[in-house]
């Protein structure tokens, strides 16, 4: 059909099933799945995708190839299957090959210089891994982070806006997972923080199911750590520099409490070796001097 492209989604778990179901639900869009597990196939078929009977028919037929499998060593056996029996197109149109897994920095070059040495250019690859969870990819709600070329990016992004509503062209091959770490650090050293403040919670005899009912609803308002990210530099801030005053204030109220927490910590004979990292370095961490 004219207009339409021809989608292959590879992985089927519980991130890529809900991404796939929104392309199968999505106009413009034919689609074509596998996995090897038979369940989410069926949920699939039922909604209107095409089973695969094996990868290298996606490599053969699709326009896009979408991979989200569990890591590295998948994403390069699938890519293999694909090369395995590739077959010139006439169009001469590249396919892309999106990886979503989460993979090391250096891969999407790798997998590029691997399918440039069997088949030149009739392969482009994309690193597109999300953020969102399950409930993000069910409503169609994930952020992408894209590394791609100019041309891949244009090719991918209808595709890639039918299960996100923030696609970001972070660059090119290699950015969008070096953007998915930095995202995914601030992530996980935030939940290790979270540890910390539920054992000196706990030690105070807080309610521990109030204090997360608090943190949801108060980052849910300001934004959570995400709300100091607004500057295009890490680079010391000038005494003139608009968010001099603000961080300023962020920086004494946040020492200030810091100091109180580890306090209290001590008090209760809690560890809290987070706190007293970010109370030695939430000002320079911001751009401004420690006083």
């Amino acid at each position: 059909m004219a207009g339409t492209t021809r989608v292959g989604f590879v992985g089927l778990g519980n991130i890529g099933k809900p991404m796939a179901l929104r392309l199968a639900q999505a106009d413009g869009i034919d689609l074509r799945v596998f996995d090897v597990a038979e369940q989410p196939l069926t949920e699939l078929e039922a909604a209107g995708a095409t089973i695969a009977a094996n990868v290298a028919e996606l490599g053969n037929w699709a326009d896009v190839i979408c991979v989200m499998v569990r890591d590295d060593a998948q994403v390069r056996s699938v890519l293999g299957e694909v090369l395995a029996e590739l077959k010139p197109r006439e169009d001469m149109v590249p396919v892309s090959f999106v990886v979503h897994s989460t993979v090391s920095p250096s891969t999407p070059a790798e997998l590029q210089a691997e399918v440039t040495k069997v088949c030149g250019f009739a392969i482009e690859v994309v690193d597109a891994p999300v953020s969102g969870g399950p409930m993000g990819a069910a409503d169609g709600s994930l952020a992408i982070m894209v590394g791609a070329s100019d041309g891949a990016f244009k090719a991918v992004e209808p595709v890639l806006s039918r299960m996100g509503t923030k696609v970001i062209h972070a660059g090119e091959p290699g950015k969008g997972t070096e953007f998915k770490l930095a995202r995914n650090l601030l992530h996980f050293v935030s939940f290790t923080a979270a540890t910390e403040a539920a054992r000196l919670a706990e030690a105070a005899g807080l309610d521990l199911r109030s204090l997360g009912d608090v943190v949801r609803h108060t980052d849910a308002i300001t934004g959570g750590p995400g709300a100091i990210l607004h500057r295009e530099t890490t680079a010391p801030i000038a005494a003139d520099d608009f968010w001099h005053g603000v961080f300023s204030h962020v920086v004494a109220l946040g020492e200030k409490d810091l100091t109180f927490a580890v306090a209290l910590a001590d008090q209760l004979g809690v560890d809290v070796p987070l706190a007293r990292l970010a109370l030695d370095r939430l000002a320079p961490g911001l751009g401004l001097p420690r006083e």
